[in-house]
């Protein structure tokens, strides 16, 4: 596999690399580009962070989980490239003017992270700069740092990389089958960059083992830290059509491979609860190259993502071939490590229907930022003359899957809606789930925080911070 790209404004080629090459390896034992770091290597910590401009704007992403045929037919600055002619760019300068860096190992990836911000003129530099960790706690400086660069010029050559990155430069690269069962010798040929859904069918119907990597903020993991060979893969970012956003009357449809920073956007219109628990489960870094269905592929009981979308009462689209089929998301999750989907069939889209915004999202996890929750619960209720009559509620980290609390719903519908009915409804909980004990929470802390949620859905409506009663379409 041939990947090319722009790197600090000049275009290059990374021939015979193998697939799950990962670009801060490449770049510190191939370029010699040493800026960029390594600290956590599974996108934590934001050492590695790196500028990558695409068709879709700008984002800071981790080189540490990003893998080079990611990058083919994109822009992308480290921290080498930042400067100009040798004047610094205004964020790097801005650190020099307001001592922003302390051991400074993680200075180059903080200040990456403020270029891309300075970019995309964003100002709550707070959220911006959650996926980098300063191990001094040298934070006070780095965001007075940041807030002062925000009103200096941009550099030109932001221009050059994003008329690169509009340029058709990506294409279908799709490789044959070699010959033979050779995984290691055929590690680059058995990698293909698909140029749409119907290609990406084929080549599955083909080759059912392959690997799909869309955002790869889970497959990085299985490179950086299961040392897992993957013989064949196939990258999704040139296949525009699962990138779609088509938004009707009655539905919103999310395609597969659409970025969880474009659905935070997205439901910040729509279900502005969802966007915060989006805003909190993964970094600006995670949040630009994570996509809604790898997240939901991936079947993890931990998700945070699918607790919402059950709540929503949200429609999967799988395709297999030419043929489509759709089912409720919650049916999608069978048991521990266990979905319905069938060998060559992958995740074409989600939707969701368009409904009044009852849903509320609770994220209950040791630190705020891009955290694994012990508890996530999403509710959405109906209420109609001050009585229950519909009730969709759901949890992440309660079973072996996301899953539905149909004793719960079933125990409110039909009930006033007060605090006494709500308290009585608790203990059906009981009859839902029956969760695990491990580092994050144990067995009874996790009950106890389930039902306090639903308690605090209550309450939040009762003094008006959650009117679901009163809100329409």
């Amino acid at each position: 596999m041939n990947i090319t790209f722009l790197l600090n404004g000049e275009t290059v080629s990374a021939p015979a690399v193998p697939a799950t090459a990962t670009f801060l390896d490449w770049l510190r034992e191939s370029q010699h580009l040493t800026g960029t770091k390594e600290g956590c290597n599974e996108g934590d910590c934001g050492a590695c962070t790196v500028m990558v401009t695409d068709d879709r704007g700008t984002h800071a992403l981790n080189a540490c989980i990003l893998l080079l045929p990611q990058l083919h037919g994109k822009a992308v600055r480290t921290v080498e490239g930042l400067a100009t002619d040798g004047v610094l760019h205004p964020v790097q300068q801005s650190m020099v003017d307001h001592h922003g860096s302390q051991c400074g190992f993680c200075t180059p990836g903080f200040v990456v992270a403020m270029a891309t911000s300075h970019a995309n003129e964003e100002t709550d530099h707070a959220t911006a700069l959650a996926g980098n960790l300063c191990r001094c706690t040298g934070y006070a400086p780095i965001l007075r740092a940041a807030k002062a660069a925000e009103a200096q010029a941009k550099p030109a050559w932001l221009k050059t990389d994003r008329d690169y990155a509009l340029a058709d430069t990506g294409s279908d690269t799709s490789s044959p089958a070699p010959e033979g069962d050779q995984p290691d010798a055929s590690a680059e040929a058995a990698a293909a960059l698909p140029g749409s859904s119907d290609a990406l069918a084929a080549l599955l119907l083909e080759h059912p083992e392959t690997t799909l990597i869309a955002g790869a903020t889970d497959v990085g993991l299985w490179v950086t830290k299961q040392l897992r060979e993957l013989p064949r893969t196939a990258f999704l970012h040139l296949c525009r059509d699962l990138q779609d956003i088509d938004i009707t009357d009655d539905t919103l449809r999310i395609g597969a491979a659409v970025t969880m920073d474009r659905v935070l956007t997205l439901m910040e219109d729509h279900h502005p609860s969802y966007a915060a628990m989006i805003r909190r489960y993964g970094s600006a870094q995670v949040r630009a190259a994570a996509t809604i269905g790898g997240n939901i592929a991936n079947g993890s009981p931990i998700g945070d993502n699918p607790p919402a979308l059950i709540a929503l009462d949200a429609t999967l689209h799988l395709r297999r071939g030419d043929t489509r089929r759709d089912l409720p998301i919650e049916a999608f999750f069978l048991d521990y490590g266990k979905q319905d989907r069938a060998e060559s069939e992958f995740v074409e889209a989600v939707s969701i229907p368009r409904q009044p915004d009852r849903l509320k999202c609770y994220k209950l996890s040791k630190r705020f930022d891009q955290d694994i929750s012990a508890v996530c619960g999403c509710f959405s209720l109906t209420i109609e003359d001050q009585t229950v009559t519909d009730a969709r509620i759901a949890f992440g980290g309660m079973a072996g899957t996301p899953k539905r609390a149909a004793a719960l719903e079933t125990a409110l519908i039909g009930q006033p809606w007060t605090r006494e009915a709500v308290v009585d409804a608790m203990p059906e909980l009981d009859n839902d789930f029956e969760p695990m004990s491990d580092m994050r929470a144990s067995a009874a802390y996790r009950l106890d925080a389930a039902r306090n949620m639903i308690l605090r859905y209550f309450l939040e409506d009762a003094s008006g911070l959650c009117t679901i009663s009163e809100v329409t379409p």
